[in-house]
């Protein structure tokens, strides 16, 4: 390990300069940078094959007992962190652990050991070929969106891992950051989540790295720790001199490095400003998402992974708009059973205190990949077209078993607080009506046999995500008890433009007048039939373009939790009638551009009205 203040510099440049990476955490910090590096490993001979099996797998087996015991220390760190990194880098470290055990990884690098290869070998080629099977699975398109994120999440997890059980093998140090001064800002070619759990928030101003991602587990740490943090600045390190001082803006992702005096001098008002707002944010965490003009809604959050728990209690949402139940099935070589799944549920709508859950069944398509899934002959189509292919509620009814075993496993857990169902991409009746009697008949047998469950059964809802589901909306809602607008996919299939596609990403618009119309008509749907209406895509998101989805006629939304106190400044701030009248207006527009200028346009005036 070395930490230093850089008393070696690479290069030294003078002058102030500007680098722009990805923000990661927000919050505004000034201070000098204390470079972090990381002991390399030794390079590896790969090509060896007349190691004696015995002897390796004895020193693989030292290093797995080696690095568990380092996660429990670890583990036992945990106490010294706030509470929501707690949970975060605990619930990863339980990852980390159950690798170790007899798990595929494990088994795969014992299989090499038997080829004569030294151990160090064995666990790199393994754990990259783990990582190269989860980015880009073979006879499959390659993950894309938000799955495409998952993927290089778990990726990195079997990475870090492997890097784990190399340095035990090799006897290679750990870095810590014992030695770095207090309000010191942390810079480092590269920060791994478990590095996460050795830093003390208290004592680092911020943390900037060159390598890294907003979307990985580095990220949602650093998030969780509540440290200002911007990752993958390119160039970062070789502007770095004795005692260099840096302005980090993790909310713009803009590093300033050598500020100048004018500059030092804007960022300690920034600093002063942010905290100022977080102590605002953090007053509206208890007060009602209500307009100005009077009305109520409802702002909840959206959780991925069990981990985003704290984050949801912290932010002030009421209730878990969509959970998401992929999490259940992505790090499962087998397929969780009845029992495994409520006793995950259940906990999440403990947690709630009475605020509602909803639970949407698993989403998955053969874009996706799972150990579980694929053993079990699920999703493992070779569509041309996965997005338009056999996914959502249309994969369920195909394997009807796997519908069966999680709606019981929901309805079990539903004894501990409200929780509503919501099926995947429904696009029309019969899918519907096929899903429900299947939820019937579940509840029903589960009485037979004498399980507690709510009665009546929990309301099943329907995501509204293709452009025939909110053109049927009114029918659809006849049967459906609440309806959820999935706005990232209805406005992929409408414009039918994937935002992850480089050659068409620029075509894919939310704010776009033909998404708005169909807004329109799934929220006209579920007033004229009584249903509740919500919408989670990414634009619940949207400060901006919340007020105008309030005019369109949703009063609704789940969003990730830390957007909820934004947004509900926003809400505060806005009036019904001028929502209404902003939607007419964006209903009539010609594009996307014009919208988004009109919500800029109202924005400013709610800026302006509230400095006078």
């Amino acid at each position: 390990m070395k930490t230093t203040e850089r008393s070696t510099p690479r290069r030294s440049r003078p002058g102030e300069v500007r680098l722009e990476g990805q923000p990661v955490s927000p919050g505004v910090a000034i201070g000098y940078a204390a470079i972090a590096h990381d002991p390399a490993l030794p390079p590896i001979d790969t090509a060896r094959r007349d190691c004696d099996p015995g002897h390796e797998r004895a020193r693989l087996h030292e290093a797995i007992t080696r690095s568990t015991a380092q996660l429990r220390r670890l583990h036992d760190r945990l106490a010294l962190l706030p509470e929501d990194g707690q949970v975060e880098i605990g619930s990863l470290l339980e990852v980390y652990r159950r690798m170790l055990g007899p798990s595929r990884l494990r088994r795969g690098i014992e299989a090499r050991l038997g080829h004569g290869m030294l151990a160090e070998a064995a666990v790199q080629l393994e754990t990259e070929a783990l990582a190269a099977f989860m980015l880009a699975p073979p006879g499959r398109p390659a993950p894309e969106g938000e799955d495409a994120v998952a993927a290089r999440r778990r990726a990195g997890e079997f990475r870090e891992i492997g890097r784990r059980l190399v340095r035990n093998l090799s006897g290679t140090p750990y870095r810590s950051f014992s030695t770095i001064p207090d309000g010191a800002i942390l810079v480092a070619e590269q920060l791994r989540p478990a590095d996460a759990a050795l830093i003390d928030p208290s004592r680092i101003a911020a943390v900037v790295t060159e390598e890294g991602g907003s979307t990985g587990h580095t990220a949602i740490l650093l998030r969780a720790l509540g440290i200002p943090a911007v990752l993958a600045t390119h160039g970062l390190l070789a502007q770095m001199g004795r005692r260099t001082r840096l302005v980090v803006d993790g909310a713009t992702g803009h590093v300033i490095i050598r500020p100048s005096t004018r500059t030092a001098a804007a960022a300690r008002v920034e600093v002063a400003a942010y905290a100022r707002e977080r102590q605002a944010l953090g007053r509206l965490r208890r007060l009602p998402a209500r307009l100005s003009s009077g009305e109520v809604l409802t702002l909840q959050a959206n959780l991925e992974i069990p981990a985003e728990l704290p984050m949801i209690a912290q932010s002030g949402a009421a209730g878990i708009g969509l959970l998401r139940s992929e999490f259940l099935f992505m790090n499962a070589e087998t397929l969780p059973d009845e029992a495994r799944q409520e006793a995950l549920y259940r906990p999440l709508i403990e947690a709630m205190s009475g605020d509602p859950v909803t639970i949407r069944v698993v989403d998955w398509g053969s874009e996706k990949n799972s150990d579980a899934l694929t053993q079990a002959g699920i999703g493992a189509g070779s569509d041309v077209n996965p997005a338009l292919g056999l996914r959502g509620i249309r994969l369920l009814l195909r394997h009807r078993a796997l519908l069966e075993t999680q709606f019981a496993a929901i309805l079990r857990a539903a004894t501990a607080g409200p929780v509503r169902v919501l099926l995947p991409m429904v696009s029309s009746p019969a899918e519907l009506h096929k899903a429900r009697e299947i939820y019937a008949r579940v509840g029903r047998r589960l009485r037979r046999r004498g399980v507690d469950i709510p009665d009546p059964l929990p309301p099943l809802g329907i995501m509204i995500e293709t452009p025939a589901a909110a053109l049927m909306a009114d029918v659809l809602a006849q049967e459906a008890e609440f309806l959820a607008i999935g706005t990232n996919d209805l406005t992929m299939y409408t414009l039918a433009a994937d935002r992850a596609a480089t050659d068409v990403a620029g075509l894919y618009d939310p704010l776009h007048p033909a998404v708005l119309r169909l807004v329109r008509l799934a929220a006209d749907a579920g007033l004229r039939q009584r249903r509740p209406v919500s919408l989670c895509g990414e634009m619940a998101s949207d400060p901006l373009a919340v007020p105008l989805l309030v005019g369109l006629g949703v009063r609704s939304f789940s969003m990730h939790a830390s957007a909820v106190p934004r947004v509900k400044r926003a809400v505060r701030a806005a009036a019904m009638d001028d929502c209404r009248r902003m939607a007419c207006r964006a209903l009539e527009a010609a594009d996307g551009p014009e919208v988004s200028a009109m919500l800029m346009d109202y924005a400013a005036t709610l800026r302006h009205a509230g400095d006078g």
